[in-house]
């Protein structure tokens, strides 16, 4: 039969996401947001330890290029995230950029600690309240990267989780008291972070309660996403983030 072709689903709002093998939270609470964007979303997955240690959170960065080439080729992407806060934590931002950019040279990169900090500039945050699910070690590797990058730590509180299933099994019940928690200390905004963390359920009401600005790992990966992408971001998720 005769046919044409056209751009497909991609267009130019094509973004890739690499998400860990262990992850049930990131693309459930992300779906909407690029939906409302007219983002089309394609999505690779990266083995990952069950455990959450720096070690193994290391280790992710052999396979890193694997799983970018399992994106689809010929699809222009204008962004592609590597969805692992404290794995860019512990590989370190330009290395998780070079590793994409060997299959994907044109596409943006970015993961959820570059996101945060860039969204929690956009919103002239400059003292953080710090919220992990992470065991010790992991929590003091995102505190000292955030306070190299010029944020000032005014208060942490983790749940020290190791297991990343667990992680995804915290009630949102327990992220909202946390926030809550953290965020009546003197900081500017909280940030709760990893991806395999619910909180989109809970966002705007710990904004109302604390009156200052929540970011989570998953609401600043969408927004810096769609933003590296040239794509509309204010409406398109929940919080104030999502407003500038």
């Amino acid at each position: 039969m005769q046919h044409s072709f056209d751009s497909g689903h991609a267009g130019r709002n094509a973004l890739g996401l690499i998400v860990l093998k262990t992850d049930e939270t990131l693309e459930v609470e992300l779906r909407g947001v690029f939906a409302a964007a007219g983002a089309a979303c394609y999505h690779s997955r990266i083995n990952s330890h069950a455990l959450v240690t720096s070690q193994t959170l290391a280790r992710m960065a052999a396979d890193l290029p694997d799983a970018a080439a399992l994106l689809p080729e010929g699809v222009p992407f204008g962004a592609i995230g590597y969805a692992c806060t404290s794995g860019a934590t512990v590989i370190g931002v330009e290395n998780v950029r070079k590793s994409v950019q060997m299959h994907h040279p044109d596409a943006s990169v970015t993961d959820p600690i570059s996101a945060v900090m860039a969204g929690l500039r956009a919103l002239n945050a400059r003292k953080i309240g710090l919220l992990t699910p992470y065991v010790p070690e992991v929590t003091a590797e995102m505190q000292n990267l955030l306070t190299r990058e010029g944020f000032e730590i005014a208060k942490v509180g983790a749940f020290n989780e190791s297991q990343d299933r667990l992680i995804a099994r915290i009630s949102e019940e327990s992220v909202l008291a946390a926030v809550e928690h953290i965020g009546n200390s003197d900081c500017d905004a909280v940030f709760a972070s990893c991806t395999n963390l619910r909180s989109f359920g809970i966002l705007e009401e710990a904004e109302r309660r604390i009156g200052k600005p929540v970011v989570s790992s998953n609401q600043a990966l969408g927004w810096h996403l769609l933003r590296l992408a040239g794509l509309e971001t204010r409406g398109m998720g929940p919080g104030r983030l999502f407003t500038v």
